[in-house]
């Protein structure tokens, strides 16, 4: 079931087969994967590019991080209604987003689920998985939905858009996110950068939300050949930061053993 608001006039779009429009005229494209573009930015490239997103979606579907895939799907299953409404914000190309469609049905909790991102490469990707997610390019800073419309926002690893999700959150919503913690991925560092250093971690306290649940997930992931290790740079922000030579560095590499330690957070949106 399409919810999407229309991006220009913040009118409800209605699903006509080929596109959406809304009642003020303004027409919206269905893709043939099934995800429309409502990013009003002329801006050619947004987001993750082509290879970042072949890089993550190569890396997380050999299952190196289904410890954190695991925890993330068991945490939202157990907020989750039957009937709810999920906005995965900053979705990439939905590997747990898929991965928490499939849970939820197989526990027979029926959802809507829909993801958003910024990057075309991504949302396209994210079409390709078939799992009955609604998908829009779309910024994290406007969603395209309506005020009070979702139970659920989930946002992994996504820039943190307070305003908009407590905007888009019903009176009780909640707020489910997972972070990087402090040594997150610290030996691929170790490999590339001469002085690497230990991630900055967010306090858990969030403007407009309570806490209700706090946990961590960590493991150690056994990267077994080179083209693995190099996904994993390329995934990540430190593949646009890195010079040619530190990069190189990776190349030498066959296996590498990493940390693995994410947070993960529960917030219920303080009512006014």
């Amino acid at each position: 079931m399409n919810k999407f608001i229309c991006p220009v006039c913040r009118k409800m779009l209605e699903d006509t087969g080929k596109s959406l429009k809304c009642s003020g005229g303004h027409c919206f494209d269905i893709s043939r994967k099934g995800a429309v573009n409502l990013l009003l930015s002329n801006k050619a490239n947004h987001g993750d590019d082509k290879r970042m997103v072949a890089a993550r979606k190569a890396f997380l579907d050999k299952g190196y991080y289904e410890p954190l895939h695991k925890a993330v799907r068991e945490l939202t299953a157990e907020f989750a209604a039957d009937g709810c409404t999920l906005l995965d914000c900053g979705c990439g190309e939905c590997s747990y987003t898929a991965d928490i469609s499939k849970y939820l049905r197989s526990n027979g909790i029926n959802a809507d689920i829909i993801g958003i991102d910024v990057s075309k490469e991504a949302i396209n990707a994210g079409a390709s998985r078939h799992a009955d997610i609604s998908l829009a390019v779309a910024s994290v800073f406007d969603i395209p939905l309506a005020d009070k419309s979702c139970d659920i926002v989930l946002s992994l690893f996504a820039p943190f858009s307070g305003d908009e999700y407590r905007r888009v959150l019903k009176d009780g919503g909640l707020y489910i996110t997972a972070f990087p913690l402090k040594k997150h991925l610290f030996e691929l560092k170790q490999a590339v950068y001469d002085k690497p250093y230990l991630n900055t971690v967010s306090p858990l306290e969030v403007e407009g939300f309570e806490l209700v649940k706090h946990g961590e997930c960590r493991f150690t992931a056994e990267l077994s050949c080179n083209e693995d290790i190099i996904a994993l740079f390329e995934m990540t922000p430190y593949c646009y930061k890195t010079s040619r030579e530190d990069r190189a560095k990776l190349d030498t590499l066959d296996t590498l053993a990493v940390t693995a330690e994410f947070g993960t957070a529960v917030y219920r949106l303080i009512s006014e």
